[in-house]
C-alpha cells in the first residue's frame, strides 16, 4: 500500500532583514500528520547540518522527503508548522497577488 503525499508548511523570517517572512514547504509520503512532521523537520535538521559542514546536502529519501538546499539567515518556526494532505503545487498561494 502506498502512503498518501503530505504537505508541510512552516513559517520562516529573516534573520537578517527585519519583516521579510514566507514559508517554506516540504512534502513526502507518511501515513499522519504528526509522521509528516516530523519528516520533514528531520531532512530540514539533515540539510542544515551538512550545508553548516560544507557537504553535500542530501536528497530524496525512499518516503520522498528531501531538501534541495539550505538557506542561512532564515529561522523556521517549527512550532507553528501545518501539515495535511498535499493536493497541489500551489496551495501555498492565496488570492492576493504576487510577483515571481
Amino acid at each position: 500500500m502506498t502512503l498518501p503525499y503530505f504537505e508541510v508548511d512552516v513559517p520562516m523570517r529573516s534573520t537578517e532583514t527585519p519583516g521579510l517572512e514566507g514559508v517554506h514547504i516540504f512534502t513526502g509520503q507518511a501515513d499522519s500528520r504528526s509522521a509528516a512532521l516530523k519528516a520533514a523537520h528531520e531532512v530540514y535538521d539533515a540539510a542544515r547540518a551538512a550545508a553548516e559542514a560544507g557537504l553535500k546536502i542530501p536528497h530524496g529519501r525512499p518516503d520522498g522527503w528531501g531538501a534541495c538546499g539550505y538557506r542561512p539567515g532564515w529561522e523556521l518556526d517549527w512550532p507553528a508548522a501545518k501539515a495535511g494532505p498535499w493536493r497541489t503545487p500551489y496551495s501555498w498561494l492565496n488570492s492576493s497577488p504576487f510577483e515571481l
